[in-house]
């Protein structure tokens, strides 16, 4: 028996979350909808660069998350801990089950600090750092401040992980930063990534080449962090070609950890074989649960996983979602669209925008691959402003 039911029960307070609730409610108000949120606060995670590049506090990245649940929606301060999907309810962590009608998934990615050996205890210590958390990314900032020289490791793991941008972009406000403080000719940078190439659209690749050579960072393809012996500052980096290792030490770690779904969808009867939400990867639509839909980074949608391609997203949930309410099969479609803001420098930025054919779908009417004052500050004034009074807010997103 069901403690509480709901006509729509979004998991996830984040940006995925947020947005098709309010935009839900902006085009029926009087739906009911509640969204399952542990989480005091909200956070603008997109802006965790500029934290760690020195660009921005911290605290202009988060918000109460009280104050970004849309008007109308029911906050229910809980996890989801199992579903039940044939009976449209779930469990969540203090006992309660809730039923639905309809079921959005919008719970994110889980960050595995712990699946590198090393890693989880000693970040924010020995400098070793990372951008993909709010705490440390302030720190990230405090250690290329005080970096005196030597060696500064960077790693970008094996997919799927969040904002893929966000592991390079730092590489290159460190380059600039070094170069401000007078130690980049005392520094040896080091790229490693699992990759085999910095971006796999050749005209952003193209410039962001440029930019590896320009700041003489050693780029290391085909390259995976494995372990940390953070007393001794060393970097165990796995080639994973033949699997051969290498032990590297370093002065600063930045590290971009691993990724996976979160362990409740993994484990639960909406997950495909890896884990993730399985849906169409155009209508957004449950591929067996015909009453739930999916999007953001926990679905197995093939994009990239930014806050740009929720964005591109949220309409197509909102509108197919609704039209299975009135009895009618969802026909808007996501065209894969993503957007990777890739800084590549204080006042430089290329706008990487494209579908899941890896071809560029640009916003404006000249060549995105070049890097450009004018874009950075998009990202730095008005992607923001955007953010949290359009985007979490219900506004017109545009669309496909």
């Amino acid at each position: 028996m069901t403690t509480e039911k709901h006509s729509i029960v979004i998991v996830g307070g984040g940006t995925g979350g947020i947005a098709t609730a309010a935009h839900l409610l902006k085009e029926k108000p009087d739906l009911d909808v509640a969204i399952i949120e542990p989480a005091d606060t909200h956070y603008y995670q997109p802006g965790w660069t500029f934290v760690g590049g020195g660009i921005i506090p911290k605290e202009k990245t988060a918000r109460p998350m009280r104050s970004v649940i849309p008007k109308g929606a029911k906050w229910i301060q809980d996890a989801v801990e199992s579903f039940d999907p044939e009976n449209n309810a779930l469990t969540t962590a203090s006992g309660k089950e809730i039923g639905y009608d309809y079921l959005v998934m919008a719970a994110g990615i889980q960050i595995d600090w712990d699946a590198i050996p090393g890693l989880k205890e000693n970040l924010g210590k020995n400098g070793i750092v990372s951008n993909y958390d709010y705490q440390t990314s302030e720190k990230t900032w405090k250690t290329i401040k005080g970096f005196k020289g030597g060696t500064a490791l960077f790693t970008q793991p094996k997919p799927p992980f969040k904002c893929p941008g966000a592991a390079q972009k730092i590489v290159y406000l460190a380059a600039e930063a070094f170069k401000k403080q007078g130690v980049k000719n005392k520094t040896n940078m080091i790229f490693s990534l699992a990759a085999p190439g910095i971006f796999p659209i050749k005209k952003y690749g193209d410039t962001l080449r440029e930019v590896l050579k320009r700041n003489a960072i050693d780029t290391r393809y085909g390259t995976n962090l494995v372990a940390i012996d953070a007393e001794k500052k060393e970097a165990t980096i796995e080639t994973l070609e033949n699997g051969e290792t290498e032990t590297i030490a370093f002065d600063m770690l930045h590290v971009t950890p691993p990724m996976s779904a979160p362990n409740f969808i993994k484990n639960s009867p909406l997950a495909d074989e890896g884990g993730w939400v399985d849906v169409n990867m155009h209508t957004l639509q449950h591929n067996r649960f015909n009453n739930v839909f999916g999007l953001g980074d926990c679905t197995n949608t093939p994009n990239s996983k930014t806050a740009a391609a929720v964005r591109g997203q949220t309409p197509i949930v909102v509108s197919n979602l609704l039209s299975v309410m009135n009895n009618q099969p969802g026909k808007a479609a996501y065209d894969g669209y993503a957007s990777c803001p890739l800084v590549t420098g204080y006042g430089k930025l290329v706008l990487a925008e494209f579908d899941y054919n890896m071809q560029p779908k640009e916003t404006f009417p000249f060549d995105q691959g070049k890097e450009r004052k004018s874009m950075y500050y998009l990202k730095k004034y008005v992607l923001p402003k955007f953010y949290w009074d359009i985007l979490l807010k219900g506004g017109n997103l545009g669309g496909d």
